[in-house]
């Protein structure tokens, strides 16, 4: 159709809600499906979050917000932030938006114009390419290697850049690898960006989930230099199990905040008023939920590391945080695609194919769902790779 704009026809629609949404019509069918495709959490929002939302409702918090946030919970990020990142943000260096894909997607629209190039590491969250798309640049995709722990290199970066070079994305701890960057390894990648003044996108929605020794660090925390260059992208979806409430937020240097802000203004206006006084209370409240659902999910990967590592014909890098492997399937011959339908045709088992990730060779299981369901999945997801 002649009226719809290029800048739609060069993006591909998301692959992981496709496997998700086919997962869900064969179970309303009646067909017994064990989902190991989902990104998000299986736990219930935590009830006192719940009521802090329909206190908030009560009490006619129903109406327009600034653009960036409600004054309290831009107040309840930067003590976050001092507390637990290293960082110092005033309040209106926050801007609170519909989830963090929204977060990630104003950043994106910030920074980049027609004809720039963004550096994204593969595997990639899905999402990443197509935004860079939709905002007229161009994604420079960085193939990572199994054996650097699916991690972008200093030497890979420095690599890539070309003068066209305005971006860089990292995403620790990652979806799909479960990745974690090491300060010394965010360092290194922060002195490349520094050189040439390359903004650094740091997607970190994942950083209450990381496991054993291993530690979250913020890049913009280890220097003024790098703080001024980076956006950090947050949410509720992941460690408060609010994937429904949609609500994300980008931490950046002033400049960087207003005109993210800006992009708000002229797009949702705000993010929903009374989820972000649920966002508050999630903040403000008890955190012992957040390390209960580590633990658990901590559990789950060490079952399903010990499961995938029995399985001859694939390989699997440990993931460091998330709830997510990524398994390497080119050893079966089957292209990531075509070996997830039949996984789930066959086996009523959900993957999502690496070509989504951009790694072909490879499938994303997740382990965000129950011990049963993932029990039996991995059960048919071995047979599955013994007849092939």
């Amino acid at each position: 159709m002649d009226s719809i704009s290029s800048r739609i026809e060069k993006v591909s629609p998301s692959l992981t809600l496709a496997v998700t949404n086919q997962a869900k019509a064969m179970a309303a069918r009646g067909e017994e499906v064990y989902g190991l495709a989902g990104g998000e959490p299986e736990m219930d929002t935590p009830d006192f979050i719940k009521a802090a939302a329909i206190n908030a409702l009560q009490e006619g918090r129903t109406k327009y917000t600034a653009s960036g946030g409600i004054p309290e919970l831009r107040e309840a990020l930067a003590a976050k932030f001092a507390a637990e990142n290293n960082l110092e943000y005033d309040p209106k260096q926050f801007c609170v938006t519909a989830g963090a894909k929204m977060a990630c997607f104003n950043a994106i629209l910030a920074v980049v114009e027609e004809g720039d190039e963004v550096i994204i590491p593969s595997p990639y969250w899905v999402s990443y390419p197509e935004m860079v798309r939709l905002a007229g640049g161009t994604p420079v995709i960085v193939e990572t290697k199994e054996s650097d722990g699916w991690k972008l290199t200093a030497e890979q970066f420095e690599e890539a850049m070309t003068p066209a070079t305005k971006m860089v994305i990292l995403n620790t701890p990652s979806n799909p690898t479960g990745a974690v960057y090491t300060e010394e390894e965010l360092r290194a990648i922060g002195e490349v960006a520094l050189y040439e003044d390359i903004v650094i996108l740091s997607d970190e929605i994942y950083e209450k989930l990381v496991y054993g020794d291993n530690k979250h660090v913020s890049i913009a925390s280890l220097s003024e230099e790098l703080y001024n260059l980076t956006i950090t992208v947050n949410g509720f979806s992941k460690a408060y199990s609010m994937t429904g409430w949609r609500l994300g937020y980008t931490a950046a240097p002033a400049p960087l905040a207003d005109a993210i802000t800006k992009i708000q203004s002229h797009s949702v206006s705000n993010a929903t008023t009374f989820a972000q006084y649920a966002a508050v209370a999630a903040l403000e409240g008890d955190q012992g939920f957040i390390t209960d659902m580590r633990e658990e999910y901590d559990g789950r990967r060490q079952f399903m590391l010990a499961r995938l590592q029995g399985i001859h014909n694939i390989r699997v890098v440990e993931p460091k945080g998330a709830f997510y492997f990524f398994v390497y399937t080119g050893q079966l011959g089957i292209k990531s695609q075509n070996l997830c339908d039949k996984l789930l045709s066959r086996y009523k088992v959900a993957a999502v194919p690496g070509v989504a990730f951009g790694y072909d060779d490879g499938i994303r299981l997740s382990y965000c769902t129950t011990l049963d369901v993932l029990n039996e999945g991995l059960t048919r997801f071995e047979q599955f790779c013994r007849e092939h």
